[in-house]
Formats: structure tokens, sequence, C-alpha cells
């Protein structure tokens, strides 16, 4: 395990569920400059077993006490979807930096209402799109910056897949639960068209957005057969650049997810893995003026403790966001739900004239 540094941040995880317990208490454990101080949740039988495992200095079934203890710096919440806005909201309010799950929110008035909380607040928070942590993407992004010259086009895919229950449930630890968990008022799961959206979508927005830049205008097709969902979208992007984003839930084949990107002076592709292999995507990258590809190994594949870490950095050491910033959540969420005003009128639709719930 990477040696910590003398000043590390104090994070609180919000939430025990199955994203803390696969991904940010373990994080913020290994990360070389955040300790998990404390961690929270509304189930005390859930709080205790994790509390055994990962050993936090602190433990709360309150989210106020959490957030009235002056030595904790920093928040990570990791609850359900529904419950990240109010979350996000109070931990700022209590002087708290965010590192706040993705999506953002469900819906577009309550993001732009936590813009503005972000606003006032003077705390740093950060949207938990991890993939920006992917060694691979990252090597994508730095030569679209400095080498590629003028981008042409971007196609980029997520294809979830009726296997990989299968292969995360190898390699995942044991999820536990209680029955005295928080769930929200509604079913997330009711309306699989929104919640394959926010949970799956959030990603696939998020990536070409950090590829391409801003999106100011979709249009998009559904098509729903034997269980599966198939969203097709084109993408306008407000450089020029247009784009096709596929997302599919669920394909019957192995996981399938990634992106092609052509400019002027070179492409990029990449193959991207599921998520909890923990394995940097493999991307390859085309300079045109040497007619020569290479292939970054990207060999720390942790992102979720390199997203901890990137956010440590900023907080500790005002260094520069390197993850998803308030903008980039309310942007993401704008661009869901205008891919389900298309879906709906069969017509484009701006991002900057969207309302409503995704």
């Amino acid at each position: 395990m990477t040696e910590k540094e003398a000043r590390l941040l104090r994070i609180g995880v919000l939430g025990c569920g199955p994203i803390a317990q696969a991904a940010h208490f373990e994080s913020c454990t290994k990360a070389r400059n955040a300790d998990l101080y404390a961690i929270c949740d509304v189930a005390p039988d859930l709080v205790e077993r994790m509390a055994w495992t990962h050993k936090p200095q602190r433990t709360f079934c309150d989210y106020d006490a959490m957030l009235a203890d002056p030595d904790l710096d920093a928040v990570i919440i990791a609850t359900s979807d529904a419950f990240h806005v109010q979350a996000a909201q109070w931990a700022l309010e209590a002087g708290k930096h965010v590192l706040c799950e993705k999506p953002l929110g469900i819906s577009v008035e309550e993001v732009e209402a936590l813009r503005c909380v972000v606003q006032r607040a003077n705390r740093i928070f950060q949207v938990g799109h991890m993939k920006r942590f992917d060694a691979g993407l990252q090597a994508a992004k730095s030569f679209i910056d400095t080498e590629m010259g003028e981008l042409l086009a971007l196609k980029a895919w997520y294809c979830d897949s009726t296997h990989r229950y299968a292969t995360t449930d190898a390699v995942q630890p044991l999820l536990v639960k209680s029955a005295l968990a928080r769930k929200p008022t509604e079913d997330p799961k009711a309306d699989l068209r929104r919640y394959f959206m926010l949970a799956h979508g959030s990603h696939l927005v998020d990536t070409a957005r950090f590829f391409a830049g801003d999106i100011v205008e979709v249009e998009a097709r559904l098509n729903e057969r034997f269980g599966a969902h198939c969203w097709f979208v084109d993408v306008a992007f407000a450089s020029g650049v247009i784009g096709h984003l596929d997302l599919t839930v669920a394909v019957r084949m192995d996981w399938h997810e990634g992106f092609q990107i052509y400019g002027e002076h070179g492409s990029v592709v990449g193959k991207t893995y599921n998520p909890w292999y923990f394995k940097t995507s493999d991307v390859e990258i085309f300079r045109e003026s040497d007619a020569t590809s290479y292939r970054p190994l990207g060999a720390d594949g942790h992102y979720y403790r390199r997203q901890v870490e990137a956010f440590s950095d900023v907080v500790l050491h005002g260094k520069q966001m390197a993850g998803a910033s308030i903008d980039d959540g309310v942007a993401s969420v704008r661009a869901m739900a205008a891919i389900a005003r298309s879906v709906a009128t069969g017509r484009p639709v701006g991002l900057a004239d969207v309302s409503g719930p995704v």
C-alpha cells in the first residue's frame, strides 16, 4: 500500500451501501493523502459491520452529528441518487468539502439549485465521475489537448452485459445489506429507462464531454426489445464536433465500452473494461506526423483511489481540479434530461432549454 503523507484529508463517507463498500472505504484507506476518518449510515448494524472491517476513527448513525464534528474535513456522498443533492447541500452548509457520487442529481432544477449553493459555499465540490481517473482516458485527453489539433468527430459506447454479475461477483468484496437501510420513497428501478440512464448514461455522457467539451444539442432514438434498452444519440458539441453515443442495457455479449475520436493530426481508439476489474482502458493513440501508434500501460487502474487522491490534493494543496466540477455535473444531468425529452418528442433538444427530471 502507498505510504501515507504527513498531511491527510479527514474524510467521512455518508452511506455504507454497495458503492461505499466496493469503492470508497478502500479508496480512503489506500489513498496517500486521505484518511477514512468517519462512516455514517442510518442502519446501525451496517455501521457496526463496516467499522469492524475498515476501522474508521469515528462512526455515526446521524448525518448531522457527523457534519458537526470539527475534525471532519470532507464528505463522500455514497447514498442513493435521490439523496445526493440534499446531502451535498447540508455538507456544504456545514463547511465541509464534498465529493458526490454520480449522477449529481435526478432533475435539472435540483442540480441547478445545488450549483447556487456550491457557488456560495467557497468549498471544493467534485462529482464522482471516476472514469476521468482512468489512466488510458487521461492519456487520450492529453493527446487531444496537446497534439491532436482540431477534432472532427467522436463515437462512444457503453453497453452493459447480460453476464456482468457473473463476472463482477467474482471480483467484488462481499456486499453486506441491512433491512434498516434508508431507501428512496420511490423504487429507482420502477422506471428502468430512467434508472439505466442515470446509472449508466451518466458515465457515457461525461466521457463524451471529457473528450469533446460542452454538448449543446442531442437527438435520440430508443429501441426496447426482449428486455433490452438501446439509445442511439446524435450529439452536437459547442466546438462544432459531431458525435454519436450508444447506450445499450444489456447486450448479449461481454461488457462492451469504448470510444473512437478522429482529429486533425491523429486518432484515438479506446476499449474500457467493466469498472470492477480496476483495469485501465486499452487506448491506442495514432500520430499522423510519423504514422505510429502507442498504447499506455496504465498499471495503476484504481481510479476510485486516484479520484480521492486528486480531490484531496485540491483541498490540501490547492492543485487544479482534475475531476468533474459542479458545472460538469449539472451539464451531465441536463444532457440526460435532453435525451429523455428527445426520445419522447422525436425531435432534437437543446440542453439550454431542457427542464424537469431525467
